[in-house]
């Protein structure tokens, strides 16, 4: 079983997103090390692009911050091996298909299995796409993490076929953001998966509060929050780690109790 597997072994999981970099990268480490202590399963970690089409403008932002900090791809290699000194549980990359092209994919997922990731997700990589990328994963023990969204319909077995890791369920069109609601019949996405595949599923895209993870959580295996944690660390910067910490903490209780 891989790692990210595992994650997904002891209940619902929570897994967190946090751009590296922002406000830099040691308090990158510190807010990495907070999210693990504090209940994080599985930790997503963003390699900021400077034209991420995914994102809303809050990781839009965070993304900003840290290329003008100075954030670099060898810089966050560098920083998830120091992470990995005191983090043991499953942590993956994602970022866009342009930073892996221009770095090599070969060479990309070498280093990224060198270092401790686990895992890689490209929004901008469409399942029809995903080949060379794939190659360089698998030959790396690397999980190239498979994206399903509302609009996948009649795609949505094939990509759960062919998954490995988890698979990561878009609850909403359009970019990331916080959402007062989520309206998209998670269920039946879900269901379609678990028809074709064992791999777990995670919902993300627009969670913040407890009762849209645990929501969220219920119908699938785990939730992902990303924007609402860039804002806290937007808020506090060099001092966000422990608020971070609380508001993960928080949240992963929220779904101690589903089964």
């Amino acid at each position: 079983m891989s790692r990210i597997r595992e994650a997904f072994t002891n209940g619902k999981a929570f897994i967190p997103f946090i751009t590296c970099g922002d406000p830099d990268l040691e308090t990158t480490k510190r807010i990495v090390e907070a999210a693990a202590a504090n209940g994080a399963d599985l930790i997503e970690l963003g390699i900021p692009f400077s034209d991420p089409t995914a994102e809303g403008p809050v990781i839009q932002g965070a993304n900003l911050r840290a290329l003008t900090g100075g954030a670099t791809t060898d810089k966050i290699f560098d920083l998830v091996g120091q992470i990995r000194q005191n983090v043991t549980i499953p942590m993956v990359f994602m970022t866009y298909a342009n930073v892996v092209y221009s770095y090599g994919a070969e060479r990309f997922c070498q280093r990224a299995h060198a270092v401790g990731i686990d895992g890689l997700i490209l929004p901008d990589v469409p399942f029809e796409e995903k080949s060379d990328f794939d190659r360089a994963c698998q030959d790396n023990d690397l999980d190239l993490i498979s994206m399903i969204a509302p609009t996948s319909e009649n795609r949505i077995a094939m990509i759960a076929r062919e998954a490995s890791g988890f698979i990561y369920l878009v609850s909403s069109l359009g970019v990331t953001g916080v959402r007062s609601t989520i309206t998209t019949d998670i269920g039946a996405m879900v269901k379609i998966v678990r028809e074709n595949t064992d791999v777990p599923c995670a919902v993300g895209f627009g969670i913040s509060t407890p009762e849209q993870a645990a929501k969220m959580a219920q119908a699938s295996d785990g939730a992902i929050v990303g924007s609402a944690i860039i804002r806290i660390i937007e808020q506090y910067g060099k001092d966000a780690p422990e608020h971070v910490g609380a508001y993960i903490r928080q949240m992963k209780d929220a779904l101690r109790d589903l089964r």
